[in-house]
């Protein structure tokens, strides 16, 4: 579509366009510099904190040192690799309480020993920390199994009962017991205790007659009286505690056979044990140390894990020349992927100072020796953690981000681009419009059509093309009318002006009030004549300015009132002549005007006065009737053309009159307006005096 002469837009008709982006930018560069305080704000809590947070955590590191969890990590370093099979750990007891299961459990549950497996069961293999509590190998763990079926007495067949297979491998050698369950609580009991004797093993299924006991060992088996899941179900598996101590004749001979005992064994985590816990028959073994998914038991490992980025722990066992240091470091989140212009940025964002290195360094003993322990941090650590931090939640700015810039495209691209397509097509029609006389005929070309839709603006812009299509109706109605009054106010004038000619005639002498009158009519036929409309043709009138003396034009209106059919119009008078520059004959349309008004407004029976007075360098004339006010929402109204309080059908009144009298007096210089007083209503004219 063709646009008329589109204007030159200024700025406020780009201002609700401009507020709207610069709220969507000022949003999102709030939300990149909420994402840089925050940031900044984090980094100098860090910095302020480090210190004590080092020594804080000083502290918890080595109070968990020092507990038995802690000490185990200590004695058994080199636990990392896979669990299965098991090998020995060195707990930090002497030795184990095995006879006793609530103290066999609590102590290695506390010194964190166990292994566990998925269905609950916890094995702990480990020997005592002391060379001369005997060379014992500790078994402690539990499982879940239905009744126990015991071994009676002088019945070599092990098949038909519960019953423990234990391998141990070391130093190239492998040796297997079996040790079957003895009952030694009474039938009915809740609580089942009994023992298990082992038997050196070479896959038999019933012992031989001859078979001795393994000297030293001693097994033990409590099964709890209620269910594993709970409840009270007949044959539920029921969780069974164990501890078992097995004699091991290598570990005797080196902690005994020496002056100075070599304990522990330096070959320990070389040692694997295997044990099973078989139930009645050829079945799956009820438990098996060899299972898959078994969990390790706490290392330093879990104790690195409370280490910072930047710390670096340093344990080293003293007046041992063989021990090898170990060194454990904070978690390197640089690990994971981080930004190198985030890690830029958090160098280079202010803080109050920057702490340096710090270090503390404490003694740690234990019963196989002391362990120097040194814990250095290194600040520099902070912002590598606080960069892996920031690289993450730079996602979520991303993501806040591009939910700011969707949401800008969506509404710029289906909202403010087709109000900028409506505003410029309706500023182009206005700007043609209101700068050429045929304006009006170019509201065809503006067609807002294109733009409706079911949303809101879609509505809106039908409307409005309805709208303007009742326009361009109104638009061709319109300039019918008026050529048509045009017609008819040439015709009308054409007639009257020789009939106005002939009156001139008969009525020459300039004294006569006749002559007087066919000369205003002639002059109002000629404003009117060619004209388009009375508002139009009072508009383009000339009127020819002149001194005239308000004092003596009062007077000849108040006396020819009588002729124009306004009676008692009474004129008090001036005491001085009062000069103006107006077209007389304008005037005294403009006061038969406004007395036809008074006339049909006022009291009947009551005068309509005139009034001349000097207000500093005004002159004012007064047309005064007694009478109804004049509501004060009408007294500017009543100027405007068309307003008339006419009853709808009586032609004589169009609402012409007081229009008439503003123009002219707006021509003249002089202004016109309706006061209500205590009586009636006055009508002020008000003129610049003249020199």
């Amino acid at each position: 579509m063709k646009l008329p002469e589109v204007p030159r837009l200024g700025l406020a008709s780009f201002r609700r366009r401009l507020l709207f982006r610069g709220v969507f930018l000022l949003l999102a560069v709030a939300t990149l510099a909420l994402a840089v305080v925050l940031l900044q704000d984090e980094k100098q809590r860090s910095y302020r904190n480090y210190e004590q947070d080092f020594r804080k955590r000083q502290g918890e590191l080595m109070a968990r040192l020092r507990e038995p969890a802690g000490l185990l990590a200590l004695l058994n370093p080199r636990t990392a690799g896979e669990v299965a099979p098991l090998r020995p750990l060195v707990l930090p007891y002497a030795a184990l309480d095995f006879d006793d299961p609530n103290k066999a459990q609590q102590a290695v549950e506390m010194a964190g020993c166990p292994v566990r497996w998925p269905d609950g069961s916890t094995l702990c293999v480990a020997v005592g920390n002391n060379a001369f509590a005997g060379g014992f190998l500790y078994l402690v763990g539990s499982f879940r199994a239905g009744d126990l079926v015991s071994r009676e007495a002088g019945i070599p067949d092990l098949e038909g009962v519960h019953r423990a297979r234990i391998r141990l491998e070391m130093r190239g050698e492998l040796k297997a017991w079996i040790a079957p369950f003895e009952r030694l609580s009474l039938r009915g009991e809740p609580l089942v205790r009994g023992r298990l004797v082992a038997y050196p093993h070479a896959g038999e299924t019933a012992l031989d007659p001859e078979a001795q006991p393994l000297r030293g060992f001693r097994g033990f088996l409590w099964q709890s009286a209620t269910c594993a899941e709970g409840g009270e179900q007949a044959d539920c598996p029921r969780r069974v505690f164990y501890s078992i101590r097995l004699p091991v004749e290598a570990f005797r001979e080196s902690a005994l056979g020496r002056s100075r005992p070599d304990w522990p064994p330096v070959d320990l985590d070389r040692i694997r044990v295997h044990l099973q816990m078989l139930a009645p028959g050829n079945g799956a073994p009820l438990f098996d140390s060899n299972a898959p998914d078994a969990v390790a038991p706490a290392s330093l490992d879990e104790i690195a894990k409370g280490l910072q980025p930047g710390d670096v722990l340093t344990i080293v066992q003293q007046h041992d020349l063989r021990a090898t240091p170990i060194v454990l470091k904070g978690r390197d989140d640089a690990r994971e992927r981080s930004s190198p212009l985030i890690l830029r940025l958090i160098d280079r964002l202010p803080v109050a100072a920057r702490p340096g290195p710090v270090q503390a360094r404490e003694t740690i003993v234990t019963p196989t020796g002391s362990f120097d322990v040194k814990l250095a941090g290194d600040a520099r650590g902070i912002d590598r953690g606080l960069g892996v931090i920031a690289t993450r939640m730079s996602w979520y700015v991303a993501s806040m981000l591009g939910a700011i810039v969707l949401a800008w495209l969506l509404i710029e691209v289906g909202l403010i681009r087709r109000i900028a397509v409506l505003t410029r097509r309706a500023a182009a029609v206005s700007h043609n419009v209101q700068n050429d006389a045929a304006g009006s005929a170019r509201i065809d070309q503006l067609d807002v059509s294109d733009l409706r839709g079911r949303d809101e603006l879609g509505i809106l812009a039908g409307g409005l093309a309805d709208l303007l299509q009742r326009v361009k109706s109104d638009v061709q109605r319109e300039q019918l009318r008026a050529q048509r009054e045009r017609d008819m106010l040439q015709a009308v004038g054409h007639e009257i002006l020789s009939p106005l000619q002939s009156l001139m005639v008969l009525h020459p002498d300039p004294v006569d009030p006749a002559h007087r009158y066919v000369q205003r009519m002639q002059q109002a036929v000629r404003v009117l004549y060619g004209q388009a409309s009375p508002s139009e043709a009072l508009a383009a009138a000339q009127l020819e300015l002149a001194p005239l003396d308000l004092d003596t034009f009062l007077r000849e209106v108040a006396g020819n009132a009588q002729f124009a059919g306004i009676e008692e119009v009474r004129y008090s008078g001036h005491h001085a002549p009062l000069t103006v520059r107006a077209d007389a004959f304008s005037l005294e349309d403009v006061a038969t005007h406004i007395l036809r008004n008074a006339q049909r407004h006022r009291t009947p029976g009551s005068p309509i006065t005139l009034s001349l007075e000097q207000r500093g360098n005004t002159a004012v004339i007064g047309i005064h009737n007694a009478g109804p006010h004049i509501p004060d929402a009408q007294r500017e109204r009543i100027f405007d053309y068309g307003v008339s309080d006419a009853a709808a059908g009586e032609g004589e009144r169009r609402g012409q009159g007081l229009f008439v009298a503003r123009t002219y007096m707006a021509k003249m210089g002089g202004m016109v307006q309706a006061i209500n007083t205590a009586d009636g209503v006055r009508f002020e004219l008000a003129f610049p005096l003249d020199g």
